[in-house]
């Protein structure tokens, strides 16, 4: 979708994001430019690109690094909070345990970045993705209620550490 409007590349030919969801994102995007939508460019490719190492345990990040946002002269806070420290994970037994991650643009107040590691946490991702897509605010994203007991509770945990650093 750069350069020439008449030439459309996608997926791992066009280079940028090698991850076969991503060429799937790429292809609607074409499909929608060939049927007269207006399209704004492979966005998502830049700025959102999720991805999953399927590992034991997962690893799944999506968004910037706390390095990359403060290279880009983002202010950001970073919090954690250990996966397995909520009730879900109490759940799954003993040995869940892992890390969740949120890189904050502390101007914006939107998450820009988030890193998840622990069994399962791939599942996770999309709504982190979805988060950085929409530029939710943290304060809107403190009135998603997490499902009692699951992992994903976590998102609670990362965002009372956030009010934690603004204290």
């Amino acid at each position: 979708m750069d350069g020439h409007s008449w030439l459309y590349v996608v997926g791992d030919a066009n280079g940028r994001a090698l991850l076969t969801h991503q060429g799937k994102y790429q292809a609607r995007l074409v499909g929608d430019a060939l049927a007269g939508v207006e399209v704004d460019a492979a966005w998502a490719d830049h700025t959102a690109t999720p991805r999953v190492v399927f590992t034991d345990p997962q690893v799944a990040s999506v968004g910037l690094t706390e390095a990359q946002a403060r290279d880009a002269g983002i202010e950001v806070v970073t919090v954690r909070h250990d996966v397995g420290a909520t009730a879900g994970g109490a759940l799954l037994g003993t040995g869940t345990s892992g890390t969740a991650q949120l890189v904050i643009d502390t101007r914006a107040r939107t998450i820009v970045g988030a890193t998840f590691v622990g069994p399962g946490v791939g599942e996770m991702l999309h709504a982190a993705t979805i988060a950085i897509v929409s530029e939710v605010t943290v304060d809107r994203l403190w009135h998603a209620v997490p499902p009692f007991p699951t992992i994903s509770e976590v998102w609670l945990r990362l965002l009372e550490a956030f009010r934690d650093t603004e204290r």
